[in-house]
């Protein structure tokens, strides 16, 4: 029986604490805040999106950063794992849309609640309001931590479990990369992501609040392709947000945090071009003798028909038999191709989750452990390890707890 001693208590920390716990290990954990799993509690806007009930090509495919570096990982506790593992915990869950996975409940609370029984049952001691200041190094192993009071605990290994720069007012404040870089790991850059997006055209503030279903963004730099994609997206008072834009982010972000790229959004992606030239001219059939301002509130949500009218560059006034077919056209073109400038991402205070952390290259993948420091052992969002929306990150927290907790 070895003491383990776990710095962190979000959703890595509490997993890693339970199989530590479960395989007879004395565990301590040691969390900052006054209650543990603030950042989970708060997630899936509070519903909590715990994991997604896809195929393995498809848990692979959604990780962004470093996905081969977790194949044991995910193997060693799959997503069925993990489904298996809160409903044994006494939390019914639910798939939805995209596979996602809820707690049939829609609370949050619950798979907290679960989670926090799990630990009791395995013996787990949580110490609240403890900040850990620094690892405690003997003869090159990790022995222990020092809190931020100067108080020392002695163990036998170290777990860190400290999340990421998202979310900062949950505790995340980066302070695992400090304790890794402190002891010669290579900590890669890190930047928000799964984050809205900053656009530069003032028509967005106007739309603020409008949410849109079945749309499709591309986003382009210059000529080339980024990433294109059918969904659901939001307007906000400084640009995009929402799932599609979300997922974007991720794909396009360290680009976006250099330099600006084009947005184009599709309102009308069911149809083509020639169909909803056909649609419009229906429409303008049948209001003729009406001012432009009037014949097209069937074709989009209210908030957006004075900003189309305006972008489209036709009189509001202008009477629907007056329109030429090459002014017919160049609104159809803009319902198709409605163009923004993406000026970068939102900062980590409005960040999911953090892209880079500490460089997968000096961790053991089927344990966690460091390859630098014997008894020290990274989890979770503190790792250069990064997904798309839709519980694929708490995974990662899940299957790299897993593999610390049993490899400890």
């Amino acid at each position: 029986m070895s003491k383990i001693l776990i710095v962190g208590g979000g959703a890595a920390g509490m997993m890693a604490s339970v199989f530590a716990g479960r395989n007879g290990h004395e565990v301590h954990l040691f969390e900052k805040n006054e209650k543990t799993g603030k950042k989970l509690y708060i997630t899936g806007k509070g519903r909590c999106n715990l994991t997604n009930a896809c195929e393995m090509d498809t848990l692979f495919e959604s990780v962004c950063t470093n996905g081969k570096f977790l194949y044991s990982a995910f193997y060693g506790f799959t997503n069925e794992d993990a489904i298996d593992f809160f409903e044994k915990a006494g939390v019914p869950l639910k798939i939805e849309r995209g596979n996602r996975v809820f707690p049939r409940s829609d609370r949050s609370a619950d798979v907290l609640d679960g989670l926090r029984r799990q630990m009791k049952q395995a013996g787990v001691q949580v110490h609240l309001h403890a900040e850990a200041a620094d690892i405690i190094i003997e003869e090159g192993h990790a022995a222990g931590i020092c809190l931020s009071d100067g108080k020392q605990i002695t163990g036998d290994a170290v777990i860190i479990a400290t999340g990421g720069l998202s979310y900062r007012s949950t505790g995340s404040t980066g302070d695992g990369y400090r304790f890794a870089e402190k002891l010669g790991h290579k900590v890669t850059p890190c930047q928000p992501a799964l984050v809205p997006l900053n656009i530069r055209e003032p028509f967005v503030k106007e739309l603020q609040g409008l949410s849109l279903k079945n749309v499709e963004i591309c986003i382009r730099n210059g000529k080339k392709e980024l990433y294109r994609e059918f969904g659901e997206m939001l307007f906000t008072h400084f640009g995009v947000s929402g799932p599609l834009i979300l997922t974007a982010s991720s794909h396009v972000g360290k680009l976006a945090a250099r330099q600006e790229l084009t947005m184009v959004l599709d309102l009308k992606p069911a149809l083509t071009m020639e169909q909803l030239d056909q649609r419009i001219l229906r429409d303008f059939e049948e209001h003729k003798n009406k001012a432009f301002k009037n014949a097209v509130t069937g074709l989009f949500p209210a908030k957006l028909v004075p900003v189309m009218i305006s972008l489209s560059g036709i009189s509001p006034d202008k009477k629907i038999h007056e329109i030429s077919r090459e002014e017919r056209q160049h609104f159809a073109s803009l319902i198709k191709h409605l163009e923004m400038t993406v000026t970068g991402l939102r900062g980590f205070e409005e960040a999911i989750i953090t892209r880079g952390g500490v460089s997968v290259k000096e961790i053991n993948p089927s344990t966690m452990e460091s390859k630098l420091v014997p008894g020290l052992y990274f989890i979770g969002e503190v790792l250069d390890l990064d997904a798309v929306t839709g519980g694929f990150n708490l995974q990662i927290a899940w299957s790299t707890a897993y593999a610390a907790g049993n490899g400890v």
